[in-house]
């Protein structure tokens, strides 16, 4: 037992181990402190070949990107139109939504359905298949745009086939949900022209009950159809300003240059109808004509735009580009024997070297009487506070 004598005073014994008894510790036990977790390694390493060998498949593909295709040349070019792709289209990261859908409850019912997983996984209910299927899959989107879908699984070729499926299921989802920014376009004109034509329908219907004189129109006929263009300009411009107010503020350069453009067209149909004739604005029969060509140039500007949607959409088809197509992977991914012994092996040491520490540290406490003292007191408190065992 380690004594220090003090001036004046009688040697105290010291309770706590020099750095020389550590090592003269550690030596004293090398042999089980290298012994032991060599052994537990060993023995790691012979169970892990017990367990079954799993296999990763990978598959890397590109997630549908936005366009800008013919389309949208042409919004620029009709200028009253200009603003209503930009209105249906808000993806401002589309691999982290894909990933998103890769995850969704949707796609990975389909999966399970597909490749019969809830009996392979061995699950009673299908929300556990799901969390299996989640825990043998990693999804991951990197800087490169890419995303990875890694499966793991058994069987090889199953871990390539669900993998691929999950691609394959994407596409289909892709293809339900209208996503992309030209298959937004077609919806948005495809019910702008459905409307359109049911109001030139009833437009037409009007006209010929209200008995037109030929000669009358086409005497005025190039101010109306002017006046009816007009129109349908405000009114297009006004639809693209009530679209950009669900992206943008009114603040927003593009916004105010909206507003001014809507502006210059209202003034110029104003100016317009001042100077028509008293002739056309006091026939019904040329109202309702004007009304006909207004919904005429309607139909004729969301016609086209629509064409042009589905054009893009066309150009979309192949959405998801795959680069790498997931195949049955040769060399097994798990277990790692190697890290799993070394691991263990660490492990087994660590727990070694705490045991010996605490074992000589209490046995040499129990010698110093002031910490023999205070275990005393420790144990005569735990018995106070938790009684006998």
């Amino acid at each position: 037992m380690t004594t220090i004598e003090t001036a004046g005073s009688a040697p105290m014994q010291k309770d706590s181990l020099s750095l020389i008894e550590v090592f003269d510790l550690t030596f004293n036990h090398l042999r089980l402190l290298l012994l032991g977790p060599l052994l537990v390694g060993l023995s790691a390493l012979a169970i892990s070949y017990t367990f079954t060998p799993i296999f990763t498949a990978t598959t890397k593909f590109l997630p549908p990107q936005q366009q800008q295709g013919a389309a949208a040349m042409m919004l620029q070019s009709l200028g009253a139109l200009g603003g209503l792709a930009g209105a249906s289209s808000g993806l401002k990261n589309p691999a982290d939504q894909y990933v998103a859908f890769l995850k969704s409850r949707s796609l990975q019912d389909a999966l399970i359905d597909r490749f019969n997983l809830k009996e392979r996984y061995d699950e009673k209910f299908r929300q556990d298949t799901r969390k299996t299927l989640d825990a043998n899959s990693a999804i991951t989107s990197g800087k490169d745009g890419l995303i990875t879908v890694e499966v793991d699984d058994p069987d090889p070729q199953v871990a390539a086939n669900i993998a691929n499926g999950y691609v394959e299921e994407l596409a289909k989802l892709v293809h339900r949900l209208a996503l992309t920014e030209a298959q937004h376009r077609r919806i948005f004109f495809e019910a702008q022209l459905t409307e359109t034509k049911d109001k030139l329908a009833n437009a037409e219907q009007a006209l010929r009950v209200s008995g037109v004189n030929s000669s009358v129109v086409k005497a005025t006929g190039m101010a109306v159809a002017r006046i009816a263009q007009l129109q349908a300009q405000v009114a297009a411009q006004e639809l693209k300003l009530a679209s950009m107010r669900g992206y943008l503020n009114e603040s927003a350069g593009d916004f105010k240059q909206a507003q001014t453009e809507l502006a210059a067209m209202r003034s110029q149909l104003a100016s317009a109808d001042k100077d028509e004739p008293v002739a056309i604005r006091g026939g019904e029969y040329l109202a309702r004509f004007r009304d006909v060509r207004y919904f005429e140039t309607l139909f004729e500007l969301f016609a086209k735009q629509f064409e042009l949607a589905k054009i893009d959409e066309a150009r979309e088809g192949a959405v998801i580009q795959v680069l790498d197509t997931a195949l049955p992977p040769e060399r097994k991914s798990k277990p790692k024997r190697l890290m799993v012994a070394l691991i263990s092996a660490l492990a087994a040491g660590l727990l070694l070297l705490i045991f010996v520490y605490a074992r000589d540290t209490h046995e040499f406490a129990a010698q110093s009487s002031h910490a023999g003292t205070k275990l005393k007191k420790l144990a005569t408190s735990w018995r106070r506070t938790f009684g006998r065992f």
